[in-house]
């Protein structure tokens, strides 16, 4: 018989053991060893140290049995780890740290922090994460508990989390979604004062509500509210809204946004009601999927009496937009009139003109469709402050997002760059962080080094065999079948790791591309190489599906088996196990379409050396002493997919035999390979630190959330108005701003390295006033078509009234500090303290003839 009904029954546990209970509700243990190794002692059968998904406290504390418990009760020695634990844990959450102590706490820095993502990666036990947007959210998360700052994440609570992944016999992906009970997880339901749990509710089209619970996962000293339809009061429809992660169709998508966006806001504000929490002064959006949030912080706003255009000003100067993808085809977009149906007078934003907000999405100014709403076109619309999440990732996006700033080159689009990092405590294995401090006492020894590496190794190994076993057993193998999986992978051979979801651009199967010369790497007799590869592909993506099928058929075969695996099911349970383990990590990605690309970087925490293609946050920190840049084609090679990919797997393989391996291989008189151990200790040392969480997150709070709330706090309501008032103005007047004569260069004579270029222009300004504008001199290197490249700007000064033409004059000075092909030319912009940006209202004004006469100077 089935239960129609499902409960969670807790062990009482004895008054010395209640500390359990906190230690195992704050989420903290996942990245906390000495935490982790208490709870691995409350069942002898889960060992110490043990880093894969089998640890959960709560599943853990609800089936150890009343006997284990007076045992444990009874333990002086346990009891006195348990009080050291708990003082531990009230000390990390309660002492200052980083933030408190920054030298402008009480100045500058927001009192409060709301961090919204669709899916957050914590910890196995959580599983609300499909892959790197997940994981890079949980990881922020952390690093700003362990600094200290103020935030509250905000996401949804999937029911069917995202999806479990197996095999069938011909290797061809299969989902599973196995319903996951909040009361088996880390979570409480946030509750009103009366006991009642706190809900959101929802307006829907024809008179429909969707209420949301909240619940609540303690990530060390931050919050993390999670909504769920998943309530009595909401029609089965609604229910499912929150049923998986990345699921349904375009209608589900639509309310999943609305929900983590408008909802997202509403349970903010009802948790900072109920504990007291200071409300955020900074609301930043983790992709474009809450972009929603800025709409219903506006509505806030109109229902205190401030128009839509100064409710958008304070909106936006509060708001952190990140955008994590380098493609279009990577946005969520929905159709215009879906939207207006949803948030109009019958929808969810009543009293807010849908016009309006139908404008914030319009992506025509990027080339898109008049037909369609764009949530990353809105993010940036909605947001004074937005970033990329590497170097070249924000070359990227200014470039992909130029048309909302239209006449302003692309490297002066507003969108910086802030690269990601990774959280170390979360993946560093123990055994590297025990030999840090011998290492920072004095130069490690190589032999301590390799023998540290390969001890890593072969704990890889036995768990690879553990899971290509479950693995086969899954897909209808007998025992009997399975011997050879004893002798699958070598702890002394050359170990390659690949893992990450499979979109067609991160190229899975590259390594396919000659199988011949794959197998003979696999075999060479004398420097073997063997790999261990793991990847989901989206449900819904059979493409990719044929490309995981594909590299599972190649790694069946009993040539090559003991020295290919495929796992299935990566998570971050495997790959806790999988980075530490590997010798080499490698990412083929098409460049420039990873934007970060944060695998390696967990992986170079425990002393893997990395070996992928420039792109991503590898492009920006590349170093002989870290790896191997794989050479990407170009020119005709590039512009042809199959010959682009020919070229670029004989580059890998090549690397691979002719460099990678001989250097594992080279070894000494005492059997260690020195020059690969010093990588090992470049990568350790000289890249460790750059690939931090805790770095990423510093320069969060400096360079974006520190000024937001700085801007936020400037904006009361009248000063929002006038704000709205003066854009409109001067929106209404631009028209009528030109750039007349110019005198440039015309004494100047010879030109000469250090000379000075006197600047006059005259201006027309129109309705506008000169404290309204400035007019700039644009100079630096041309190019044989005259464009001005790595340029400088110089401000210049009004020099008196208008003339009887209103045409203002205006001067200055250019140093020409560099040598060849040199111009300038003359731009007006908008002018007003609290802009951002000089292109923030993308509006610009241009010679009208950039090259013709009087219009600039080019001096040859």
């Amino acid at each position: 018989m089935k239960a129609i009904r499902r409960f969670t029954v807790r062990p009482v546990l004895p008054d010395t053991l209640r500390p359990l209970s906190d230690l195992a509700r704050n989420l903290r243990w996942s990245w906390h060893e000495p935490t982790r190794e208490l709870f691995a002692a409350v069942d002898p059968g889960n060992p110490p140290g043990r880093r894969g998904e089998d640890l959960d406290p709560v599943r853990l504390l609800g089936a150890v049995s009343a006997t284990r418990l007076a045992a444990l009760a009874a333990d002086q020695d346990f009891l006195a780890r348990l009080r050291a634990a708990a003082e531990d844990l009230h000390q990390y959450l309660h002492a200052p740290r980083w933030y408190q102590l920054h030298p402008e706490h009480d100045g500058e820095l927001p009192a409060a922090v709301a961090y919204f993502s669709p899916e957050f990666g914590v910890t196995a036990a959580l599983p609300q994460y499909s892959g790197g947007l997940g994981i890079l959210a949980g990881d922020h998360l952390k690093a700003a508990s362990d600094l200290g700052v103020p935030l509250v994440g905000v996401g949804l609570l999937y029911r069917h989390g995202y999806f479990r992944q197996s095999l069938s016999r011909d290797g061809w992906q299969q989902e599973h979604y196995p319903v996951l009970d909040p009361g088996e997880m880390p979570v409480e339901l946030l509750r009103e004062t009366d006991g009642t749990p706190a809900r959101v509710t929802l307006a829907l089209p024809g008179g429909r509500r969707l209420h949301a619970h909240v619940w609540t996962a303690q990530v060390g000293r931050v919050p993390l509210l999670m909504l769920d339809s998943d309530v009595e009061e909401n029609a089965p429809g609604e229910r499912e809204v929150t049923d998986r992660l990345y699921g349904g169709g375009s209608e589900h998508r639509l309310l999943q946004e609305m929900l983590l966006g408008i909802g997202g806001v509403r349970a903010v504000r009802t948790y900072c009601r109920l504990t007291g929490t200071p409300d955020p002064e900074v609301f930043h959006t983790n992709e474009g999927h809450a972009g929603f949030l800025g709409l219903e912080r506006i509505r806030e706003l109109a229902g205190e009496g401030v128009a839509f255009d100064a409710a958008l000003e304070t909106v936006r100067a509060g708001t952190v937009f990140t955008t994590h993808t380098p493609v279009p085809a990577g946005i969520d977009r929905f159709d215009r009139a879906q939207v207006a149906r949803h948030l109009g007078e019958d929808g969810e934003l009543p009293g807010v003109d849908v016009n309006r907000v139908l404008a914030l999405g319009d992506e025509t100014p990027l080339g898109g469709e008049p037909g369609l709403f764009n949530m990353a076109a809105m993010g940036l619309r909605l947001a004074q402050r937005a970033n990329g999440v590497s170097t070249l990732h924000g070359t990227v996006s200014r470039a992909m997002f130029a048309g909302l700033w239209p006449g302003f080159d692309a490297d002066e689009v507003p969108i910086t760059s802030i690269t990601n990092g990774v959280h170390a405590p979360t993946w560093t294995a123990p055994e590297v962080g025990r030999h840090r401090p011998a290492a920072e006492a004095g130069e490690p020894d190589d032999r301590e080094l390799w023998e540290l590496r390969r001890t890593l190794r072969e704990q890889l190994v036995t768990e690879v065999r553990e899971r290509v076993r479950a693995s086969w057993r899954q897909r209808g193998a007998a025992d009997a079948e399975l011997g050879w999986t004893e002798s699958v992978l070598d702890p002394d051979v050359l170990t390659i790791g690949f893992a990450r979801r499979v979109p067609s651009y991160k190229r899975l199967t590259l390594m396919l591309r000659d199988p011949d010369r794959l197998r003979s790497l696999l075999l060479h007799p004398e420097r073997p190489v063997q790999l261990v590869v793991a990847g989901k592909a989206h449900p819904a993506d059979d493409g990719g599906k044929r490309l995981v099928r594909e590299l599972v058929r190649f790694s069946d075969d009993p040539r090559v088996r003991h020295r290919i695996v495929f796992l299935p099911d990566y998570g971050m349970g495997m790959a806790r196990r999988l980075y530490p383990g590997c010798d080499v990590w490698l990412n083929n990605p098409l460049r420039p379409l990873e934007a970060c690309g944060t695998s390696g970087m967990k992986a170079a925490l425990n002393g893997c050396l990395n070996l992928s293609v420039l792109d991503g946050w590898w492009d920006e920190w590349f170093a002989p002493d870290f790896g191997w840049a794989i050479p990407t084609a170009d020119g005709a090679a590039a512009a042809d997919e199959e010959r682009r990919d020919d070229v670029e797997a004989a580059a890998l393989y090549e690397l691979i035999e002719r460099r990678v391996a001989p250097r594992f291989y080279d070894r000494g008189a005492d059997g260690v390979p020195a020059r690969w151990t010093a990588m090992v200790r470049g990568t350790l040392n000289g890249l460790g630190p750059k690939v931090l969480a805790d770095r990423m997150v510093r320069e969060y709070v400096e360079r974006l959330y520190a000024p937001a709330a700085g801007a936020h706090r400037s904006l009361d309501p009248d000063t929002a108005r006038e704000l709205a008032d003066w854009k409109a103005r001067v929106r209404a007047a631009w028209p009528a701003v030109a750039v007349g004569h110019v005198d440039a260069g015309e004494d100047l004579g010879d030109a000469e390295l250090g000379a000075t270029l006197a600047v006059r222009v005259r201006v027309t300004l129109g309705a506008l006033r000169p404290e309204d504008v400035e007019v700039q001199a644009v100079a630096g290197r041309v190019d044989a078509d005259d464009a001005i490249a790595a340029a400088r700007t110089v401000s210049l000064k009004p020099a008196g009234g208008p003339d009887l033409d209103g045409q203002w004059p205006y001067e200055g000075s250019l140093t020409l500090d560099r040598t060849g092909p040199f111009g300038c030319t003359i731009r007006v912009l908008p002018a007003h303290p609290l802009l951002a940006s000089p292109a923030e209202l993308g509006l610009v004004t241009l010679p009208a003839d950039t090259v013709g006469q009087g219009a600039g100077v080019l001096l040859r």
